[in-house]
């Protein structure tokens, strides 16, 4: 194994998809895993029993990110159990409307920016003070190609996503002195997860053709590029974006 046995890491919306294959990874890596899940609890208990099954440590914990008071709660259970969080794995995925900035209302642009903000303004708030008295932490992101290179209908994704890549750079620049460090995981398209099923398969065909590696992306590769920014020995990377595409767009 590497990374320190006994980190305590949050990884939230992970009964599925990216989420659940991190708290796989993180698990075999060492940490103790709290699983967060909204509504799918068998889901959620099934990666637990995984991960206790193959030797790990980890619970399920169910809150909604976008309220502040069940992510309080759900700290606090983490920290009466097993003391507070050191690594934030911040996963969890906001509903949204894929329509064209013509066809949509306000509600629904003005309402995907609140939500995708408040769940990452309420996470954040929620680990920081135990990951400020130890000076020391890890926060991951995961944000979405999306923001920077647009794709028809994405349009409320592509930009809440966009403020959250702002708000990490913040963040990392406030949390360096206390051995904090902010970055995101930006993934292309990836199979096998809920996001998935928007594409249609025209639209996967010509992905696949546009990617130099040949393929779409899979949970685990992007999971591997969470695990490498919460490791023990990656301390000098903050402020970054990670971008997992297979080359289909490069900067």
């Amino acid at each position: 194994m590497t990374g320190t046995p006994g980190r305590v890491a949050l990884v939230t919306g992970a009964s599925s998809g990216i989420g659940a294959t991190t708290a796989r990874l993180l698990a075999a890596r060492g940490m103790r895993v709290v699983v967060n899940y909204l509504s799918s609890a068998q889901a959620a208990k099934e990666i637990v029993a995984g991960i206790e099954g193959a030797g790990g440590q980890a619970m399920a914990v169910q809150a909604d990110v976008r309220e502040a008071a069940a992510v309080g709660d759900m700290v606090e259970q983490v920290r009466a159990a097993w003391g507070g969080v050191d690594v934030l794995v911040h996963n969890a995925l906001v509903p949204y409307a894929v329509r064209s900035f013509q066809d949509m209302t306000w509600e629904e642009l003005g309402g995907k920016l609140d939500a995708e903000m408040h769940a990452a303004f309420a996470v954040t708030k929620a680990v920081l003070p135990h990951m400020t008295e130890q000076d020391w932490g890890r926060i991951v992101f995961l944000g979405t190609g999306l923001s920077r290179r647009p794709r028809a209908g994405m349009v409320a994704l592509g930009t809440a996503k966009a403020a959250l890549e702002a708000l990490a750079r913040y963040l990392a620049q406030e949390l360096g002195p206390h051995h904090i460090t902010v970055n995101v995981v930006a993934p292309g398209a990836v199979e096998d997860t809920r996001m998935a099923g928007v594409t249609d398969d025209a639209v996967k065909r010509r992905q696949v053709a546009a990617t130099p590696l040949g393929r779409l992306a899979r949970p685990a590769d992007v999971a591997q590029a969470i695990a490498f920014y919460t490791g023990e020995d990656n301390s000098f990377m903050t402020g970054t974006t990670a971008v997992v595409n297979g080359g289909m767009t490069m900067y």
